[in-house]
């Protein structure tokens, strides 16, 4: 009997996506998928490196999940971002699954020492970023200055530019990085929450060196002498400025407050919710208890409003919260995905706008000053269905607004694989009904202007 609604399910699944497919020329001015030999865990945004005419240049961060045949590795794409409205309508609707996009290539290959579970990138400074692997340590690399390695098996891993040390145990997803001052943020397995300066290294090199030289923000300079140890093992350390106990669970989501690097959050297994400050000491500021009905998987801040904090959980649902009164509940509880929730991110170009993705294989675009009109009244706007696969991280792409990358790992529907999907919603749909009608007076004008 299970057998058969699983097929049912999956029947319908199928429709779904034709249906999408066929609209694809409707709900997008951008579209390009980009089929991925292993999947890719996280996904991450770069420095935009060229602009031009019709489109940018801009680096892309991913990571390949390999079955130990060829080394885990961090990649860095180059893609190319075409411009809004330029991309004709016939070369957006050529979808096809097994595609790899010309708009997406491999620039460098770094040799990662384990998994790549999470990527995220120093805001001051978007060519150093830390990675998560299985190992209670952050790894920080300086993406310029290291070289590309050949994926085989059997080569030396890179090595990382500067670890992060101080969790007793495997640290694999909890990851962020303030957009205030170099800090870093993790938790793990051992259910603390810890607290990193970049700027502690800088400053330990400055003193062993006796120059008082600074160093361009969020910069690493190297320590490593002669060369002669290539080993992860020689690289650099530094110590935590702070461990905080709170959890009584796996730590699966760290964030930072927008506006303070003193202050951020963080999220478990434990279903709790919790708010920390470093000016006070260690221990929880504030704690949330049932923030939702089962483990908890994500946490975002809104870098706009700092009173709004977002969470995402294995109850399938996302809830945002205000800080000023965390213990009261959730101020809204938004219930569109049919299985867990991994991954949520405010806009960066809109305070009210947030995307939330699950393994149900969709990424949901939600606005919640929308909610309670007429017309959408939970704030679902809209639905991103391109995934055969659960949906496992995502990104808004602060230098091209609206644009967004997203990945899945497609092992269970395809046995081996991910796909990335790099995409643009068409502007009429996230525009005003004002800022709409007047576009389509303007696009009327410009026909009426034309010679017959």
């Amino acid at each position: 009997m299970k057998k058969e609604v699983g097929s049912e399910e999956m029947k319908m699944k199928e429709e779904g996506r034709a249906q999408w497919k066929s609209l694809i020329p409707i709900l997008y001015d951008w579209f390009a998928n980009h089929s991925l030999v292993w999947p890719s865990l996280s996904c991450r945004w770069g420095p935009v490196t060229e602009q031009a005419t019709y489109k940018n240049r801009q680096r892309l961060y991913l990571s390949e999940q390999t079955d130990g045949t060829v080394p885990n590795t961090l990649v860095i794409a180059n893609c190319e971002i075409v411009k809004p409205r330029v991309a004709a309508a016939e070369h957006i609707s050529l979808f096809n699954e097994e595609s790899r996009s010309p708009f997406i290539k491999k620039f460098k290959t770094i040799l990662h020492p384990g998994e790549v579970n999470r990527i995220r990138e120093l805001p001051q400074n978007s060519n150093i970023v830390a990675t998560h692997t299985d190992s209670p340590d952050v790894l920080i690399w300086d993406i310029e200055s290291q070289p590309s390695r050949q994926a085989t098996l059997g080569h030396p891993v890179s090595r990382p530019d500067l670890i992060l040390t101080g969790h007793k145990d495997n640290a694999e997803f909890a990851l962020a990085m303030s957009p205030t001052e170099p800090f870093v943020l993790s938790g793990g397995k051992d259910r603390s929450v810890i607290l990193w300066s970049i700027h502690d290294h800088i400053s330990t090199l400055a003193t062993d060196s006796g120059s008082t030289k600074s160093a361009k923000p969020g910069g690493i300079k190297n320590s490593k002498g002669n060369g002669s140890d290539d080993s992860p093992s020689s690289s650099p350390s530094v110590q935590a400025r702070g461990t905080f106990q709170g959890h009584e669970n796996t730590v699966e989501d760290v964030q930072f407050c927008p506006s303070s690097a003193q202050e951020f959050c963080s999220v478990g297994d434990d279903s709790c919710l919790i708010l920390w400050d470093a000016r006070s000491g260690f221990s929880p500021a504030v704690k949330v208890e049932k923030a939702h009905d089962a483990d908890l998987h994500c946490v975002d801040w809104n870098p706009y409003d700092v009173n709004l904090i977002l969470t995402g959980s294995a109850d399938n649902s996302v809830r945002m919260f205000d800080r000023r009164n965390l213990t009261s509940g959730p101020i809204h509880i938004f219930a569109a995905h049919s299985e867990a929730v991994l991954c949520v991110q405010w806009s960066p170009d809109s305070s009210s706008v947030f995307g939330s993705s699950a393994e149900d294989g969709i990424l949901n675009i939600w606005d919640h000053k929308q909610i309670g009109q007429k017309d959408n009244p939970n704030g679902l706007f809209f639905r991103h269905a391109g995934h055969r696969d659960k949906v496992v991280d995502f990104h808004f792409n602060s230098s091209d607004p609206w644009t967004i990358v997203s990945v899945s790992d497609d092992c269970e529907s395809t046995n081996g694989g991910g796909t990335l999907q790099i995409w643009r919603m068409l502007d009429l749909l996230y525009k005003s009904e004002e800022e709409a009608l007047a576009e389509l007076e303007k696009f009327k004008g410009h026909l009426l202007s034309c010679p017959m």
